[in-house]
């Protein structure tokens, strides 16, 4: 995975975009009619019911727009919040709330409702020993923070990006000729170019899965679009000599079954592709 230091450059670099994108030339709205010395408040109000997530993003982006800006601090990220909660207050110029307010808005409701639906799948989940994954079906511009909400529903984190992992799927595998091929010219590659990464194969069968145990130096197998029949085949199969991932149409109705089938993760595109957003508003006070 990516440093801390990495994941902290790309989420001033979400905020930093988004603000060039919102305010541009102005916020002429709020120009027109508050006078610059004008100082206010207002509070972070929940209307929906879920897993609160994006506070700490928040008092990011509220820092970034103006060092004046205060937040007070009732609901943390990770906890339920209901109808009517207040998650914070922020206080200041009046001009530099309103800034901030619609990226503050639309970040808080898209990492909450995601930390929601990590949230259901990992109690799903609960009393198995397998974790909850998410993916790159991520949001363009947005990976960072989504994947930051995935964690504070209490998944853990594939890969962030194409750089940070290797991951053969199959059009790399027939690309390259074959799993085998595949396999043995990535160990080269990592060995050739002084690269320390794990490796995670794809496999669409059975057959597959016996291939890919031939190769050493594989990290992780991806049982991807097995029944469950075929997926505690695979388990069997594969034993200890690596970690297993099943991934592929798994939803809330199916997610337990292959849990129980043994694997070590499970990966969901839809944590991050499939949720709609928590209705939150922020109002003066």
């Amino acid at each position: 995975m990516i440093s801390e230091s990495q994941f902290q450059i790309e989420l001033h670099l979400i905020i930093k975009n988004a603000i060039r994108e919102d305010i541009g030339l102005g916020d002429y709205s709020s120009l027109a009619c508050i006078p610059s010395s004008a100082t206010g408040k207002a509070k972070l109000l929940v209307k929906d019911e879920g897993i609160i997530a994006g506070v700490a993003f928040a008092k990011m982006v509220f820092e970034y727009v103006d060092t004046n800006l205060f937040v007070e601090t009732f609901i943390n990220d990770g906890e339920k919040v209901h109808y009517d909660d207040v998650v914070f207050h922020v206080s200041g110029p009046s001009q530099s709330i309103l800034k901030a307010e619609r990226l503050v808005l639309n970040s808080m409701q898209r990492m909450s409702a995601i930390a929601t639906k990590t949230k259901n799948y990992v109690d799903l989940l609960e009393g198995t020993n397998t974790k909850v994954l998410d993916t790159r079906k991520t949001t363009p511009g947005f990976r960072a923070c989504e994947k930051w909400a995935v964690k504070i529903g209490g998944g853990e984190n594939h890969r962030f990006a194409l750089y940070d992992m290797i991951m053969l799927k199959d059009n790399h595998n027939d690309f390259a000729g074959g799993i085998t091929q595949a396999i043995t010219k990535t160990k080269h590659f990592l060995k050739e170019n002084n690269l320390d990464l794990k490796i995670i194969v794809e496999a669409r069968n059975l057959n597959e899965i016996e291939e890919i145990l031939q190769n050493e130096g594989v990290y992780r197998i991806l049982i991807d679009n097995f029944n469950f029949e075929d997926t505690e085949k695979a388990v069997a199969l594969i034993g200890d000599k690596c970690l297993t991932e099943s991934s592929g149409n798994i939803n809330e109705k199916t997610i337990r079954s292959y849990a129980e089938c043994g694997v070590n993760y499970i990966s969901s595109g839809a944590l991050t592709h499939s949720v709609y957003n928590m209705d939150l508003s922020l109002k003066a006070i």
